[in-house]
């Protein structure tokens, strides 16, 4: 384990419900804010909004910013995953799938997750949980293939991994403040997009709508800067890969959104992916698939037992 230590316990359910019924409902925002803005322009306003208001209210509580090379270093990396290549890649990608579809992809974090958390962080896996998370994996390429893949999809799983990047450097920055980590980090994000937009898509060509500037600060302040502060926050305390399990929620709320608000018709194909994809997580939370009793553990001092499950 090469930084702060993951801890036994549970994050709060009702608050990892909350956070992933409101990711679920980004991605009907961000199809909705993509008829008034382009896909570079429109991600580089959520990060940038979503960081001027975390740094805003850190800077009004007084909260510390990073000072060393190293750190910013980190906070950079964390730009450059998290907010940059995640959102360029989750934007694109709304837009080439439907809601549904787009939301599943982009949320194979739980899968993605397994092999770095061992490799950097000591956590173990169980079989159990490897098969459940292979079946699951296998759910996403039945969502990808008939259900809707091509460029969106391809894209939407490199959201799932820029974010899962991200969730792996957190556990790094547990020594910082994790608003003012959070702020600079989607600050520094948005001006990136805002680079990468002006050379793609040149000058910003946005219709400032009421539905636009709603979905905006919805999309940036909710979505995004509350999300992010609570997943970040758990992200340093929990074992990653059962805290992200949690994400596999996200899809579901994606797609009941999308069915709600959109009037999407999920086909059987992304049905079925969907159902396989839940199996996985019930079989991941399950108890008796974690493969170290509490106190036992190599991270116990420097990880645990944490059965919590992006």
């Amino acid at each position: 384990m090469s930084s702060g230590a993951a801890i036994d316990g549970h994050p709060s359910a009702m608050r990892m419900v909350a956070v992933t019924a409101t990711w679920g409902l980004c991605f009907v925002l961000i199809s909705w804010g993509l008829r008034d803005a382009p896909v570079l322009w429109f991600a580089a306003l959520r990060s940038g909004v979503a960081g001027v208001a975390l740094l805003a209210y850190g800077s009004w509580k007084r909260r510390p910013t990073p000072r060393s090379r190293g750190d910013w270093g980190l906070v950079g990396a964390l730009a450059a995953t998290n907010a940059g290549l995640a959102f360029a890649a989750m934007f694109a990608g709304v837009a080439g799938l439907t809601t549904g579809a787009a939301a599943v992809l982009a949320n194979a974090q739980p899968l993605l997750i397994l092999l770095p958390a061992w490799w950097l962080y000591r956590e173990p896996v169980s079989p159990r949980t490897v098969v459940a998370l292979a079946a699951g994996f296998v759910g996403l390429v039945v969502v990808a293939g008939p259900g809707g893949g091509g460029t969106g999809a391809a894209l939407s799983l490199l959201a799932a991994a820029a974010i899962t990047t991200g969730t792996l450097l957190v556990r790094l920055t547990g020594h910082l403040d994790v608003v003012m980590v959070s702020g600079w980090h989607f600050l520094l994000g948005g001006m990136g997009l805002s680079v990468a937009a002006a050379a793609v898509e040149g000058s910003p060509q946005i219709t400032w709508t009421p539905r636009f500037v709603a979905v905006l600060g919805l999309l940036s302040l909710a979505g995004t800067a509350w999300t992010f502060l609570v997943w970040f926050r758990e992200a340093q305390r929990y074992r990653l890969s059962l805290l992200s399990a949690w994400t596999f929620l996200t899809p579901v709320f994606g797609i009941g959104f999308g069915v709600l608000l959109l009037g999407e018709r999920p086909s059987g194909w992304t049905l079925a992916g969907l159902a396989m994809v839940l199996i996985a997580l019930w079989f991941v939370l399950r108890p008796g698939t974690d493969p170290i009793n509490p106190g036992t553990g190599p991270d116990r001092g420097q990880g645990a037992s944490a059965m919590s499950g992006s």
